[in-house]
């Protein structure tokens, strides 16, 4: 007998072992599409808080999940979906089985017709200025991103800064608007960016799909130095989502413009 058939199978990789449970693939999914409390999460995949806290907390060990604590409600927490690693894994998992198998990026799709996107967040004076700017440059202009706060100030210098360091990008022209400027303007994607201005985002015609991404301030109030490496994470973080977001929005262009629908 070949002793090469004698060797035991290799142990699938985590993500596959992760993944495939049925509670947790609900899960994934549902934070694929915008962070959320286990509250939330609870009344969505229609399982108790003890059993949906005890997969989150697998899929936290697995660093698929992470955990940010509201700063609207100190008692809450956000649950995020980390992407980019998940892609990461699951393409290693294909490449463990056949290299054939390991997943490239796909290319950026088109959007036919472009998208209109708001990005709200408290102050309109960091967060929401710099996920709109990079939205239409990423984009190249097709999506048509703005921002809005709750409650306007000035735009933060370190916020022009990491977009004109990091991204070749100037928004020292940005004037922050309210919220209720936009008030009856329809959107393909309402995107609130902190948990405070979450609370307050009213709905808007059409009802776009609203979702949260849980982004701490990386103004904490602190001198400019201080906060500029979090402004440097703020802004990668951003453009990382941003890059799903558009995937997204071109995949649903896709879907939407042929005649004979999603493959079932």
């Amino acid at each position: 007998m070949n002793p090469q058939l004698l060797q035991p199978a290799a142990a699938p990789p985590p993500i596959l072992q992760l993944a495939g449970h049925p509670l947790r693939w609900r899960l994934l999914s549902e934070l694929s599409r915008s962070d959320r409390t286990v509250h939330e999460l609870t009344g969505l995949v229609g399982e108790p808080q003890n059993l949906v806290s005890y997969h989150l907390g697998k899929l936290r060990d697995g660093l698929l999940v992470s955990a940010r604590r509201s700063s609207a409600d100190r008692r809450d927490s956000y649950y995020g979906l980390d992407l980019e690693r998940v892609g990461a894994l699951l393409s290693a998992a294909g490449g463990a089985l056949h290299p054939a198998l390991r997943l490239a990026r796909p290319a950026r799709g088109i959007l036919t017709p472009p998208a209109r996107v708001l990005f709200l967040c408290t102050g309109n004076s960091a967060r929401s200025p710099m996920a709109a700017a990079l939205a239409r440059a990423l984009s190249d202009g097709v999506v048509e991103a703005v921002s809005a706060g709750s409650d306007p100030r000035p735009l933060h210098p370190n916020a022009e800064r990491a977009m004109r360091e990091a991204y070749g990008l100037d928004i020292s022209d940005h004037q922050p608007r309210h919220l209720d400027e936009f008030a009856g303007q329809s959107f393909d994607r309402v995107i609130t960016l902190c948990d405070r201005v979450r609370e307050v985002c009213p709905e808007f015609p059409g009802g776009p799909e609203a979702v949260h991404w849980s982004l701490a301030n990386p103004a904490a109030g602190e001198a400019d130095e201080a906060t500029w490496p979090l402004f440097q994470r703020t802004a990668a973080e951003l453009a990382g989502r941003i890059a799903f977001l558009l995937a997204t929005l071109a995949a649903q262009s896709e879907t939407e413009g042929d005649p004979h629908g999603p493959p079932q």
